[in-house]
C-alpha cells in the first residue's frame, strides 16, 4: 500500500484543517502527518495531546438518502418486499456483517490504522447498507429520524448530565440522585 502521507508546517496563526476528512498526527515539533486513522494531534507548543473527532460530509442528508433508496426501490418494485419487519431483518443481517469484520481481531484502534484499505472500504460499504436499512425503516414506521435523535440526545443530556457521569460507563439507573 503506498503511503501518501503529507508533510506540513504548522503555523500557530493557522487553524488546522485537514483535506478529505484525513485527521493530524505530530511528528516532529512543529511538522505533522495527515494520516488516515489517527485521531489525536500533539499541539507544538506544550505537547498536550488533543482528541480530535472524525467528520462527516454534509452531504447527502438523511433526506436525500431516504429519497435515494425510495427511488431505487421504486423502480425495482421491492415496496411489497420492504415492510418493516423485512427492513428490521435486513438491517440485522447487515450488522452481523459488520460484526464479521470484527469478529477474532481483538481491540480494534480508532481509525483502524492496521487496516487494509481494502478492509476500510468493505466496512463503508457494509455501513452503508446498515444506514440505508434504518433510514429506510424510519420512513416505513413513519419516524422523523433527525427529529427522533434530537429528541433522544435531550433525553440522554437528562439521564446523564455531565457532572454526574463525567468518565463513567455505568447505567443512568446506577447513580445516586
Amino acid at each position: 500500500m503506498e503511503d501518501n502521507r503529507q508533510e506540513v508546517e504548522l503555523r500557530s496563526d493557522v487553524p488546522i484543517s485537514p483535506p478529505n476528512g484525513e485527521t493530524l498526527c505530530t511528528q516532529e515539533h512543529n511538522q505533522v502527518k495527515l494520516t488516515n486513522g489517527q485521531n489525536h494531534a500533539s499541539s507544538p507548543v506544550n505537547g498536550v495531546q488533543e482528541y480530535r473527532r472524525h467528520t462527516f460530509s454534509t452531504e447527502p442528508t438523511l433526506e436525500d438518502i431516504r429519497r435515494m433508496q425510495a427511488e431505487f426501490t421504486d423502480e425495482r418494485d421491492w415496496n411489497q418486499f420492504h415492510q418493516p419487519r423485512n427492513l428490521l431483518l435486513a438491517m440485522v443481517g447487515e450488522v452481523g456483517e459488520v460484526s464479521e469484520l470484527f469478529q477474532w481481531r481483538g481491540e480494534v484502534a480508532e481509525g483502524l490504522p492496521d487496516w487494509t484499505e481494502s478492509e476500510r472500504e468493505h466496512l463503508a460499504q457494509e455501513l452503508s447498507d446498515v444506514l440505508i436499512y434504518l433510514v429506510e425503516l424510519a420512513e416505513k414506521c413513519h419516524v422523523d429520524l433527525p427529529q427522533a435523535v434530537l429528541r433522544k440526545m435531550a433525553l440522554n443530556r437528562q439521564k446523564y448530565p455531565a457532572s454526574k457521569v463525567h468518565g463513567s460507563a455505568k447505567k443512568y439507573t446506577e447513580y445516586n440522585e
